[in-house]
């Protein structure tokens, strides 16, 4: 538990704990300018969509 609590504080993107497999869905980057947005997962995936409403067909 401890070791959890000390990783909420870390000022990182990512932060591993017991050496756990890659996860190609969590967020991969840093804080302020080494992180510009995320790379893998649904947040660097965003990045590259726009919003678009469809509306009245039906």
């Amino acid at each position: 538990e401890q070791v959890r609590s000390v990783a909420l504080r870390i000022r990182s993107g990512q932060v591993l704990l017991n050496y756990p497999a890659w996860n190609p869905m969590a967020p991969f980057g840093g804080y302020k300018r080494s992180g510009n947005g995320r790379e893998y997962g649904i947040h660097g995936f965003e990045e590259y969509l726009e919003i678009k409403a469809i509306v009245g067909f039906g």
